[in-house]
């Protein structure tokens, strides 16, 4: 009953969700790595500009 393409359809979506599941992942620990750098700074000292311009 499937069609015989109906094999490189499925391997093509299951490829897509891999790349959609790699990137997530990796903007995820991006993210984790982005804060905690920031968290290091501001513990040294460091302030944001944002932070300094609003007088805080």
């Amino acid at each position: 009953m499937a069609a015989p393409h109906t094999g490189f359809i499925v391997v093509s979506y299951a490829a897509a969700a891999a790349v959609f599941l790699v990137l997530g992942l990796r903007a995820y620990l991006q993210h984790r790595a982005l804060r905690a750098e920031l968290a290091r700074l501001e513990e040294r000292g460091a302030r944001r500009r944002s932070a300094a311009a609003s007088g805080a």
